[in-house]
């Protein structure tokens, strides 16, 4: 097999790096789409190549042969891989499994419970205010998608600024983003290299519903001040709520760190004009996601070339 069939493992080291970029210069509702479809495709190019690169092992087997009818000697003297790659692919598209099985569950599980807890909120409207000092505002996916606040962030709020805060999540709700934190979730447990993509489709999702929330409120200011003032009010008195994995807040937790946090980086970006799309960017994304196609698919013709090669041959 070429050498080309390793792209496949080496290319989200890429889609990592330039995570962050498309997340900034894209607007974000097109950011998210790209960068969640693509976080998927390249998990499933690298899991395809691990089982590409797993199969050779299992035709050296001596009963692989026989059932096969292919030629043991082909198969040994052709080394579509070595042996310790071929072993190490395989343990590592079972880990992958293992773990994109298990955030499946996960996620599953989280769905499920917001949903139930969705169905439990009083009244018939989508949002919902519950009496709770704490500050805090999020929306639970479900059928349908409730939003909650708490009494505690309408007070820290003006009015303008309450009304910026339901447009936030309403269009969490209206555009199902949950999905997209699903897919980028699974495609990071499949490949862990593909975290940063995972984390930056979580800041596009909440920058999409400020742009909404901008965009109903007609003030950017407005928007990047309610947005600054709600996560203020988070910190300053931390939700008693069990949060969900699922359920998707106005806000983001401030952090400490020496890079800027989710929640600063959205009140800038609010306060400039809108990121308009990137020709390059877009290029560049689908041309990472087609190579990586395009590998797979040389890999599989070159494997299955060299076992109909054996076959023709006979076994030995």
């Amino acid at each position: 097999m070429r050498v080309a069939v390793y792209l496949p493992l080496v290319l989200p080291l890429i889609a990592a790096v330039a995570a962050r970029p498309v997340a900034e210069r894209m607007p974000p509702a097109a950011a998210t789409w790209l960068l969640s479809l693509s976080a998927l495709l390249l998990a499933a190019a690298s899991s395809a190549v691990l089982g590409l690169l797993a199969l050779t092992a299992v035709v050296r087997l001596p009963v692989a042969d026989m059932l096969g009818k292919m030629s043991g000697q082909v198969i040994r003297s052709g080394d579509p891989a070595s042996v310790p790659v071929a072993l190490a692919a395989g343990v590592l598209l079972t880990a992958a499994a293992a773990s994109t099985a298990r955030a499946l569950c996960r996620r599953t599980a989280a769905l499920l419970a917001t949903d139930r807890q969705a169905r439990q909120l009083p009244g018939a409207g989508q949002v919902v205010v519950t009496d709770d000092d704490a500050a805090d505002a999020y929306t639970l996916p479900g059928l349908p998608c409730r939003i909650v606040i708490t009494a505690g962030m309408l007070r820290a709020l003006k009015p303008p600024e309450q009304q910026v805060l339901v447009a936030h999540e309403r269009a969490h709700a209206a555009d199902l983003h949950y999905l997209f934190g699903t897919a980028a979730r699974l495609a990071a447990a499949a490949n862990p290299l593909l975290r940063p993509v995972s984390a930056a489709v979580g800041y596009t999702m909440e920058r999409w519903a400020d742009e909404h929330a901008a965009a109903v409120a007609g003030d950017r200011q407005l928007t990047a001040r309610a947005i600054a003032r709600a996560a203020l009010a988070a910190t300053a008195a931390p939700p008693r709520r069990a949060a969900s994995s699922a359920a998707l807040g106005a806000v983001t937790r401030l952090t400490r760190s020496r890079r800027p946090g989710p929640v600063p980086r959205r009140v800038a970006a609010l306060l400039q004009p809108p990121p308009q799309p990137s020709l390059l960017l877009l290029t560049a994304a689908l041309l990472l996601v087609a190579v990586s196609g395009a590998c797979v698919l040389e890999a599989a013709r070159d494997l299955h070339s060299f076992l109909v090669f054996a076959r023709y041959a006979g076994p030995s």
